[in-house]
């Protein structure tokens, strides 16, 4: 594991090297160089549940309750310096593990920055820990500024079309310009489009992420067409598989939103040559978001930040916001979902914009007494309460649906190919909540095997 690595760390680096500022800032720190007061001498985690707000409360519950869960890791340098980071336990792109932490203790922190195996809190926390030991902002560290601002998006998952409304709402009294949700067949995307417009101000934009549910283009496009009827509609994000090339060029050719895919499927070159989408959403560790905006910087295409968590990772999006030139959709970092943020600042957004601070390292501080308020035991596993989806359709239909130990389990059943029913007006959704009765209990049984549909 250790040579495997060595050679990762040493191909990131060379990857890396040209885009950051370190070795002009100071070149004694340069990574591979001996510089003691950089040793990580400390590294401390803290697991908290962070409360949702009430409407993500109640749509969260369905099917990402696991996402209140967040780590927060300390780094403690030979020089005092503490820096500190953020992983988002059942939904980050990479956890640090007990592994990654034995593996850091003791080296220099300067020479790991760009190695993503790290995971998120720790990489995020060597950053910051140096970064404040240079007095600089992290993005000093990334490259040069080339903004001083940096857009940014209200985020919340597949919501029925009253509480599209009550977000878009919010979002806007909140500074926002743009709202990121879930199109999907258990709600009724026509009346989620038509009250979330009727609910926005002029200019305002709602984005619903399809994560592939239209399937086909040939089904896909009357949606996409109905929707983009209303002027919130301006983008729209996987309306079917990314890997359809000749369904998503007809997409682009026949609806007028632009189209966001994840970076990396298609690879760059076909998404960028064939022409299957407008622009990127990118996440990841630090080197894969630099090499990905790099490379949309180079095709001259926009893309969205995606690095979520709270108002740490929302520092931490804020920061490479600086530096990269394209990242001109409004990122997603999701911490609006939460009631409590773990640090001292709010986040100010005003017409749709934050501004990028330049303080050292991340730019903010731990708020303790919320951190100790919300504080937890780690959970050994991901905690997977079972929970029963009910889905109705005007005419008497239901569908249920049971929590199987998958993540995003009723979207799973929804994305194979399937008898279940396609994008449909009145459609609702809806969890059953548990009364402790037999039929309860048999029919989650019966649901988390197989989807049971009745009339």
């Amino acid at each position: 594991m250790l040579s495997r690595r060595n050679w990762l760390l040493t191909a990131s680096l060379a990857a890396a090297a040209p885009l950051t500022g370190l070795d002009r800032l100071q070149p004694a720190a340069r990574p591979g160089r001996t510089e003691p007061g950089f040793r990580i001498k400390h590294i401390r985690r803290t697991t908290v549940a962070l409360p949702y707000r009430p409407v993500p409360a109640r749509n969260m519950a369905r099917e990402l309750p696991h996402w209140v869960y967040s780590e927060i890791c300390e780094v403690e340098l030979a020089n005092g310096i503490v820096g500190f980071g953020e992983t988002m336990l059942y939904y980050t792109w990479g956890a640090t593990s007990d592994e990654d932490v034995n593996f850091a203790k003791g080296k220099n922190a300067a020479a790991l920055l760009w190695d993503d195996e790290l995971g998120a809190g720790l990489q995020m926390a060597c950053f910051d820990a140096v970064a404040r030991a240079m007095d600089v902002p992290i993005h000093a560290l990334l490259g040069k500024q080339v903004n001083k601002r940096t857009p940014v998006a209200w985020w919340d998952i597949d919501l029925p079309p009253e509480d599209v409304a009550a977000e878009a709402k919010s979002a806007a009294a909140a500074g926002y310009t743009a709202f990121k949700t879930k199109g999907r067949p258990w709600f009724d995307i026509w009346e989620q489009a038509k009250q979330g417009n009727a609910a926005a101000p002029k200019g305002f934009s709602i984005t619903f992420d399809y994560n592939d549910t239209l399937l086909d283009a040939e089904r896909g496009i009357p949606i996409l067409k109905a929707v983009e009827q209303y002027p919130i509609s301006k983008m729209v994000e996987t309306p079917i598989p990314q890997g359809d090339i000749p369904g998503n060029q007809r997409i682009r050719r026949e609806t007028k939103s632009a189209v966001a895919m994840h970076y990396g499927n298609p690879s760059p070159v076909v998404a960028i040559r064939q022409r299957v989408c407008d622009g990127f959403v990118v996440g990841g560790g630090a080197t894969r978001v630099m090499t990905a905006g790099r490379i949309a910087a180079m095709a001259d295409m926009p893309f969205w930040l995606q690095l979520v968590g709270s108002s740490i990772t929302g520092a931490w999006s804020r920061q490479f916001g600086a530096v990269l030139s394209h990242a001109t959709w409004p990122a997603v970092t999701c911490f609006q979902l939460y009631a409590a943020q773990p640090t001292k600042q709010n986040v100010e957004v005003r017409n749709g914009f934050t501004t990028i601070p330049n303080a050292p390292g991340l730019g903010v501080e731990l708020d303790w007494k919320v951190i100790n308020q919300y504080k937890v035991p780690k959970p050994p596993a991901r905690p997977e309460p079972a929970r029963l989806l009910e889905t109705r359709w005007p005419d008497g239909r239901k569908l249920y649906i049971g929590s199987n130990g998958n993540v995003n389990y009723m979207l799973r059943k929804f994305m194979k190919p399937s008898n279940l029913p396609y994008f449909e007006p009145g459609v609702t959704c809806h969890l059953l909540v548990n009364d402790g009765s037999k039929d309860w209990r048999d029919l989650y049984q019966r649901a988390r095997r197989h989807p049971v549909l009745t009339r």
